[in-house]
């Protein structure tokens, strides 16, 4: 009874890390359902979950890059160098 009480139910973080990987990747079943019963009883994460939802299409709006070209280039020779000494 315990392995299935851990198994449905979430912390309030690991329901919101769900809440964002959702948005980039699909979940399996089992993230899935755990994220609706702990939204289900959780307002906190209900609300968060809505707030992210509006974010997500605020900047997919704002920020749709059609071609690759347009992304913004920003030169920092001195962070590179020392990216490739720590390699």
């Amino acid at each position: 009874m315990y392995k299935l009480k851990n198994l449905i139910t979430l912390s309030c973080k690991r329901a919101t890390e769900l809440i964002d990987k959702k948005s980039i990747v699909k979940l399996s079943i089992t993230e899935t359902v755990q994220m609706h019963m702990h939204t289900a009883i959780c307002d906190g994460c209900t609300q968060y979950k809505k707030q992210s939802i509006i974010l997500d299409k605020l900047l997919r709006k704002h920020i749709h890059i059609k071609n690759e070209n347009d992304v913004p280039q920003i030169e920092n020779n001195p962070l590179k160098q020392l990216i490739i000494s720590k390699l």
